[in-house]
Order: C-alpha cells, then structure tokens, then sequence
C-alpha cells in the first residue's frame, strides 16, 4: 500500500471478558476433519435477503490475490490486533479455521508470533479448503478456533454465518473475527452522494452497506455465542489521490459487489467525486483520509467451566446504594 499515513483512533465499546480466500486456511490441523456437508444442515432461510452478488466477490477476492501488497499497513494492523486478542487466551488450540477475508495477514503474522503455550509456529500444518462463508463445508464440533479477519461482513446472511461458525466450534471453542463497520469510507460515501446528486440528479448505491457497532453484541448473542465481546477501532489511512484509494480498496478485494448496483460510472460523476473529495477532506499537505471503522467480536462456545450470569434478583447492592457510596458523578 502506499499510503503516507495510517492513524488508529481506538475505543472501547464493550469488553465484558477477555480470557486470560476464498480458500480457507486451517492452522493448525490436527484434529481438523471434513465431510461432503451432506448430513449439514444450513441455517440460511430461504426468506434471507441477497445484497451481494457472491460470484462477484469470488471473482474479486482472486484478483486481490495477486494484487494483495505484503506490505499493507492496514490490514496487517487488524491482523496484529486480532492475534493479539488471541494471545490473550490463557489455552491452546489445536485446530483452527482461518475464514476467509485478509487470511494471508494472518498467516504470515502468526507465524512471527511467540506464543508461549504454543508449539513452534515454524511446524504449523496447513491445509485449504475451497468453500463459502454461507455454507462452511466443515463438520460440527472440529475446531477448537474461527479467525475470520475482513471477511464476513460480505456474506448475505452474516447471522447465519456466524452460526455455522458456533455450530463447528468445538465447547470452549473460540470465535474471533474483524469485520468492517458502517463509519468506513465515510469521506467517500460523502462525496459521492453529493458528486450523484450534482451530475446525475439523484443518487445510486456505490459503497456496500455495512453492520453497525450496535448491532455486533446482538449478532454475537443471536449466533449462540457466550461470553461475547465487542470493541471497535478506527483507522485513517492517508494517501495521495483518491484514485490510490480505490486502487486499495481493489487490492484488498473491497470493491462494490451489491447485486442492485450500477455498473457503469459515469466519467464527469468520478471527476466531480475526486474534486469534492479533495475540497472537502484533503490536509494541509496535500493528502486525503480515508476512514475505516473495524468491529471486533469474541465469543465462546458454551462449556460448563465458562462463567455464568447470576440469577436475576440475586444481587445484595442496589444500585442506589452503589451511587451514595461512590456519588452521582456529576
């Protein structure tokens, strides 16, 4: 990537426990086993709503394959961020699913780390599997561990595919994924719906839309998840036009897959986005932001050792006691 400058804003949304390419990749591999998916059962609905046009984004993701720089600032940070919450984890996991996404971070990173309750990450076995994040051909109750880092949040059914996840997960299993959130790119949703409006009298879909931080807690605990945890972080990266930009997005696999969008572009419409893009965003040294809001999720999959919630009512402090001893805080 050759972006001048990656900035990281972070903040804590919610982290109630810490515990201390499409083909998949599976690191490491000893348990792991896998079957035709017959005796699968799918938990998409045939009332699911298609935003995505899934061939689209295959077809995408193999040309960020050979697109993909080894040096990307960003999505090595969300690598790094994401093995760092996994070494957190006071356990080991002997068979684990890389979903997906950015899965050539985490490969390379994961291999420089030292984790201390690990083997020698020189010896990881790795297998690849060619399958969907809608329809994971892996067998219930394999993995001790999902790691899904900017993949899911193209899946139509982000639900169901995070059930899937939870179904092969074995108990204690651990589900950890990054996915991009609503705030990315906003500069450029910005000056495109203006840039639309001006042009062509009204406006069409060019940025994917996205999950909000809101709804992650709801989705981890809607999958099943215990223990679920969510933090977001924002990244901006700087970069000289805003046509590097796109040449990022492209390079990343992040580029427009809507089904109902329009494919062509129309030339003054991208030249009046870049002059409202440069006039409204650029600094004072000549570079434009670029904002991406990445939404972190942990979860567990329920064991009799995990913590559980106390029985509501249980409590021995009421709230207003807890508020005279330590006061309103104004």
């Amino acid at each position: 990537m050759r972006a001048a400058t990656l900035y990281q804003r972070s903040s804590l949304l919610l982290r109630r426990r810490r515990r201390s390419i499409e083909p998949y990749a599976l690191i490491p591999s000893g348990s792991f086993c896998t079957d035709n998916g017959d005796d699968f059962e799918s938990t998409n609905t045939s009332s699911r709503v298609t935003i995505f046009d899934r061939d689209l984004k295959r077809k995408q993701r193999d040309r960020s394959a050979w697109l993909m720089r080894p040096d990307d600032s960003f999505v090595d940070a969300v690598a790094e961020n994401l093995l760092d919450r996994l070494e957190d984890c006071k356990k080991t996991f002997p068979s684990a699913l890389c979903l997906g996404g950015s899965m050539e971070a985490i490969r390379r990173l994961l291999r420089g780390r030292d984790f201390q309750h690990d083997a020698p990450n020189e010896n990881i076995e790795t297998s690849f599997v060619v399958g969907d994040e809608e329809f994971l051909p892996i067998k219930e109750s394999s993995l001790d561990l999902v790691i899904s880092c900017l993949g899911l949040h193209w899946t139509n059914d982000l639900p169901g595919a995070m059930i899937q996840c939870k179904l092969a997960l074995k108990p204690d299993g651990l589900f950890l994924a990054a996915i991009l959130g609503g705030e990315t790119l906003k500069e450029l949703r910005i000056a495109c719906t203006l840039a639309q409006m001006e042009r062509e009298g009204g406006i069409s879909p060019r940025v994917s839309p996205l999950a909000q931080v809101r709804d992650a807690g709801n989705l981890l605990t809607r999958a099943g998840f215990s223990l679920p945890g969510v933090d977001v972080e924002e990244y901006v990266v700087k970069y000289k036009s805003s046509m590097e930009l796109i040449e990022h997005l492209r390079s990343m696999g992040e580029s427009n897959a809507l089904l109902q969008r329009n494919n062509i572009l129309k030339r003054e419409t991208a030249l009046a986005t870049a002059a409202i893009y440069d006039s409204m965003f650029a600094a004072e040294d000549g570079t434009i932001p670029a904002t991406f809001q990445v939404i972190y999720m942990t979860g567990w999959k329920e064991h009799h050792s995990q913590q559980k919630a106390k029985r509501r009512g249980s409590a021995t402090v009421s709230f207003q006691d807890i508020q005279k001893e330590f006061g309103s805080g104004s």
